[in-house]
């Protein structure tokens, strides 16, 4: 126990001031995706046994509620000392000074240890404001037994390719739509296109002004209509969550998904999943001529808020929940942060075919732009790919619309 306090207190580099008795720290998380409910609550008892003077209260709301919760306490004064953020979150917060600027506190062994890219989400401007915790990307998820039945040898590399198996999948009567995805007029939709657009070879921005209305970021959103429209893809997608795409793919429904680490595990649990031992798993695909496989950033951190009254047991906390020995332990539903994790057979035990996609997947990720104005775009986002899949504006004219409403 002594030595789980002492390596937590290492992690945090020197502290300025000692822990209060009953120090209570407030911490704000997401219930959807990437850990379970369960998992961080595990992880909290292991930090506060470790440090029985503080202790945590924990906070569960949906993605969509994350940002809106973080910033509103933050108005109020506070409420908050440990918030999970987005990675398309660090340029806003850093401008309201909504996050601590905890450069100074990143040890040697954290710089030197931790995957170069995951620094990329807790980064802006040089300076990082959290410890990056959830490493992620989508992926394409099939179902073996389906594609076998199809007569199908191998998953799509391309995304026609993804088209035309899923056609024939269709025409055998194997599913009625072969395809799901999250099309929900929310961020979920926007990590679906912006896949899309790295496999195109779009750009969200040039020059700081929207440059996704021309070029593969309208190839991207034709993609996506085309889809649609074709009836390979679940008409509900245009309502789906990741839980949605989850519930149907697990249900033996659909043959191909996109979505998150953490579906893998889960698909392939019996208790969970009527098609267990049956998921396959490979990175998105890319586009001939123009890419390999395709990725989005949606990679989260941990941060310190600046009207926590705790913060050096706040970062305490981080440090903790983000090393690498409890991130190895709890490694099914997120993989590690850490790059000599993957040589961890303990973390790469039974999951060796989403570790060979990571290997893919993660260094292609792709970032959804950096702007202090990021939800102001992605709203008009939301709307551009909602009209287009609904008929009510085409993709040229919807995103152009988008362009003009991004606040850029």
């Amino acid at each position: 126990m002594r030595n789980i306090l002492l390596s937590a207190t290492l992690l945090g580099a020197s502290l300025t001031t000692p822990a209060y008795a009953e120090t209570t720290l407030n911490a704000l998380f997401m219930a959807q995706a990437a850990y379970s409910e369960a998992d961080v609550r595990a992880m909290t008892d292991a930090f506060t046994k470790a440090n029985p003077d503080v202790k945590v209260t924990l906070e569960f709301v949906p993605y969509e509620g994350l940002h809106d919760k973080t910033v509103l306490a933050q108005g109020s004064g506070g409420g908050y000392d440990v918030v999970l953020f987005d990675v398309i979150w660090p340029a806003e917060y850093a401008a309201n000074k909504v996050l601590v600027d905890i450069s100074d506190r990143i040890t040697q062994e954290m710089k030197s240890g931790v995957l170069p890219g995951a620094w990329t989400t807790v980064e802006y401007d040089g300076k990082q404001y959290g410890m990056p915790w959830i490493l992620d990307t989508k992926y394409l998820f099939y179902n073996k037994e389906i594609l076998e039945k199809a007569g199908i040898k191998a998953p799509p590399k391309t995304w026609d390719e993804l088209a035309s198996q899923a056609k024939t999948i269709k025409d055998k009567g194997l599913s009625d739509a072969p395809i799901v995805w999250s099309w929900a007029q929310a961020e979920a939709a926007i990590c679906d296109y912006t896949t899309l657009v790295s496999a195109y070879g779009g750009s969200f921005l040039k020059d700081g002004k929207p440059a996704f209305q021309t070029d593969g970021g309208l190839d991207a959103l034709k993609y996506m209509v085309d889809s649609y429209n074709s009836g390979l893809t679940n008409k509900n997608s245009k309502e789906f969550l990741e839980e949605d795409v989850r519930r149907v793919f697990q249900n033996g429904e659909a043959a191909f998904a996109l979505n998150w680490t953490y579906m893998y595990n889960l698909a392939n649990d019996p208790k969970e999943s009527k098609v267990a031992g049956k998921v396959g798993v490979v990175p998105a695909p890319g586009v001939e001529g123009k890419s390999a496989v395709s990725a989005v950033n949606g990679s989260m951190g941990l941060g310190v808020t600046t009207t926590s009254k705790h913060p050096d047991e706040a970062w305490n906390y981080v440090a903790f929940m983000t090393s690498q020995q409890t991130q190895n332990a709890y490694a099914k539903l997120s993989l590690p942060i850490w790059a000599s994790s993957y040589e961890d057979p303990a973390v790469t035990a039974g999951q060796e075919e989403l570790i060979a996609a990571a290997k893919s997947g993660l260094a292609a990720m792709y970032p959804r732009p950096t702007t202090p104005k990021y939800q102001e775009l992605s709203a008009a986002l939301q709307q551009a790919i909602q009209e287009s899949l609904l008929g009510q504006a085409d993709p040229e004219q919807a995103l152009k619309t988008a362009a003009e409403n991004s606040g850029l």
